[in-house]
């Protein structure tokens, strides 16, 4: 049996960041996550995807802000079983839980903090014939190694930030990128989308928009893909590589059968602390949702530290949390 006071359900960057805000209330995490290795989505999708929106950094690749997050929490001295999904969640008689995965782990925590993301996912895959015969073979759905494409036709499909953000990093490594969206107008940054345009007007990308993914052909590899614009008109691209980014589907797992207030896939919160509703179980990230939700890795941070000073009553239950000041020097400081 593993002791701690927080179980941490998924070890992406938002649940790392709560790591460091349990350790600064004297409270120590463990971590579980059915992935083989910590950081999320970030380092099993898209490890080299230049992420805009951190604070403090203009530009930071999604690796890189998951080894700095272990290095933040590192004096905390975190747990982590990872490689195991979560299957049952046992509720003891003192309001604690035992947490027991797949391969039969056990962790007794006070509290229990759901930031799995996007939960159990897999990519939206477009309805295209043969689709399955292609992948590996010119079709994937994540970029983990851009140097992959290094000097290759690359199409990238979909409107959304991942579409956007690979659009402008690949053009700089690709051969040749083609964009192509089913719309005129794109759902991510606005920002992003306005550096798409004026790349594709420079020259640098081939934008195609109200157009979709029709037929990949190649033998045995991918060599073309054809695409129906609107009017039924049928555009051939030579291509080396497909990458349809239309989102992933998200799946709860085990999750859902917790008594947890489900819409959509998501866990309904209390934005004052991020709590479920079931006393104990937190949910902060993408996996939770609330009116005015934004899925964004900073929101997720916020609702971290919020929920991380509701979690202490559970686990000091004697203590009341305060912070005393002092002035050294003129100074206010703890």
């Amino acid at each position: 049996m593993i002791n701690t006071d927080i179980c941490i359900i998924g070890a992406g960057p938002v649940g790392l960041f709560a790591v460091f805000e349990a350790g600064l209330l004297k409270m120590r995490c463990h971590l579980i996550d059915a992935l083989p290795q910590v950081g999320g989505q970030l380092s099993e999708i898209y490890p080299q995807k230049p992420i805009y929106d951190i604070p403090g950094y203009p530009e930071v690749k999604a690796q890189d802000l998951v080894d700095n997050l272990m290095d933040q929490i590192k004096p905390f001295n975190p747990t982590f079983t990872l490689g195991e999904r979560v299957d049952h969640l046992a509720k003891q008689e003192d309001g604690s839980f035992i947490v027991t995965t797949s391969d039969k782990t056990k962790i007794h925590a006070q509290v229990i903090v759901i930031a799995g993301g996007l939960g159990c996912f897999e990519p939206r895959k477009p309805v295209l014939e043969n689709l399955e015969k292609f992948e590996g073979k010119g079709v994937t759905y994540m970029v983990k190694n851009p140097e992959t494409f290094r000097d290759k036709k690359v199409i990238l499909a979909g409107g959304g930030d991942s579409a956007l953000d690979w659009a402008i990093y690949l053009a700089d490594v690709a051969k040749r990128v083609t964009l192509v969206h089913r719309n005129e107008t794109f759902r991510g940054a606005p920002d992003s989308a306005a550096k798409v345009f004026d790349m594709a007007n420079n020259g640098k990308i081939d934008l195609i928009l109200s157009a979709n993914l029709k037929e990949i052909g190649g033998n045995g590899v991918l060599n073309s893909v054809t695409l129906e614009s609107k009017s039924k008109e049928e555009i051939k691209i030579d291509a080396d590589y497909l990458i349809p980014l239309f989102g992933l589907s998200p799946k709860l797992g085990p999750i859902a059968d917790w008594g947890l207030s489900i819409d959509k896939n998501a866990i309904e919160v209390d934005t004052t602390d991020y709590s479920t509703g079931v006393d104990r179980i937190y949910a902060i990230g993408d996996i939770n949702t609330y009116p005015g939700k934004l899925k964004l890795i900073l929101c997720g941070f916020h609702e971290a530290a919020i929920m991380m000073h509701s979690a202490f009553k559970y686990v000091y239950p004697d203590q009341k949390l305060s912070f005393k000041y002092t002035t050294v020097n003129g100074v206010n400081a703890f």
